[in-house]
């Protein structure tokens, strides 16, 4: 594989922990302009359009296919893409009008699924995803062992699947994070590897190895999840885990991974805390946000941080109450910073000075599924 940067220029970017201005530029590209209208999933079969300027609850769109897990645009805004758990269904709506488009189960009488997840290919024919399946036979359920999957939205079935090699089952119950090539030809899955996956036969062709140091400069690199913000067709954009591969300093970044040539950019940013809640960055790519945790139970801290992206660096911190489950996420004009997820409300957060402002009542309790910001 083509190496995007040498062992000896990532050093020189670690000790200069710099942002190359090409960066702050695609970041302030790739974002979305004021939408103004954004979604989230409630229980127990909701999905919910809130108003980001005042907190009203625009509509409720209630699906048939249950309780919603996972949301997703496709890299044309124009879909929106929900996984449901209660009977492993698939929901496809218009973000325009926010009309369901397609809507069904997966489960029959006698064949169940669990997923949580996945990526609609180009068309919109496709859907991807990683799960699990349950046959009944008479005097017990049937569990295979983890498969990759290929879903026909048009059939309303499971198309193809394959068994998933054990060396790459590492979730552990985890949702897996997919991203697809623009041409729909390749699916990638993203953790301490990057495994691609030829979509025509589901079978892993290679494994690019994040772990070792003359892969990326650095050591034990990991991706977390996307940063749905920054969603790029041809690229796929998350915080990144990593070690110094001399002193073993920890570390995290941001990664990109493009999705056509597979080539890597890691950026360093700082050293990394005991728990990060993802990157959420503002419209312009100048500034950029996170949650650290540190602590359990009783002992728990939450600080935002916020950082200056051309520089690198800590530009402020501030603690605030913590949840024992939450998502973070920021407004669609960078303005505003939410705890939300795993409860009734949204806590809403002023970006400049990191002071809470108010709360959001929602009068359901909310999905860990995410948070979606439509035009």
């Amino acid at each position: 594989m083509k190496q995007l940067r040498s062992l000896s220029r990532l050093k020189a970017l670690i000790a200069k922990a710099r942002v190359a201005p090409a960066l702050v530029t695609a970041l302030a590209a790739a974002a979305p302009a004021h939408a103004g209208t954004m979604m989230i999933g409630t229980y127990p079969d909701k999905l919910f359009t809130i108003d980001d300027t005042n907190g009203a609850i625009t509509d409720r769109i209630q699906l048939q296919a249950g309780l919603p897990t996972s949301l997703r645009l496709s890299n044309d805004k124009a879909k929106i893409y929900v996984t449901t758990i209660t009977t492993s269904g698939i929901v496809v709506l218009d973000s325009a009008t926010r009309r369901i488009l397609n809507q069904f189960s997966l489960n029959t009488p006698t064949t169940k699924y669990r997923f949580m997840g996945g990526v609609p290919d180009p068309t919109g024919r496709w859907y991807y995803t990683q799960l699990i399946r349950f046959d009944k036979e008479p005097d017990r359920y049937k569990v295979s062992k983890p498969l990759y999957a290929v879903i026909d939205l048009q059939q309303k079935k499971v198309a193809r699947t394959v068994e998933i090699d054990p060396q790459d089952d590492t979730l552990g119950g985890f949702r897996p994070t997919f991203a697809l090539s623009p041409d729909g030809k390749t699916l990638y899955k993203f953790g301490d590897k990057v495994l691609v996956i030829d979509t025509a036969t589901l079978k892993v062709s290679e494994r690019l190895d994040l772990a070792k140091p003359e892969t990326t400069g650095m050591e034990n690199v990991a991706f977390g999840g996307g940063v749905e913000a920054l969603q790029n067709p041809n690229e796929f954009v998350s915080l990144f885990n990593a070690s110094d591969p001399y002193v073993h300093a920890k570390m995290f970044g941001i990664g990109r991974f493009n999705l056509t040539n597979r080539t890597f950019d890691f950026t360093p940013i700082g050293p990394v805390p005991t728990g990060m809640a993802g990157l959420e960055v503002t419209p312009d790519g100048k500034d950029g946000y996170t949650v650290v945790t540190n602590g359990t139970l009783g002992n728990k801290r939450c600080e935002f941080w916020h950082f200056d992206m051309a520089t690198n660096k800590v530009m402020e911190k501030a603690e605030f109450h913590c949840r024992s489950r939450f998502s973070f996420g920021i407004s669609a004009d960078g303005q505003k910073l939410y705890i939300h997820g795993a409860s009734y409300d949204i806590e809403v957060y002023d970006a400049k000075t990191l002071k809470y402002e108010r709360t959001w009542d929602l009068g359901a309790d909310a999905t860990m599924a995410g948070l979606l910001h439509l035009k």
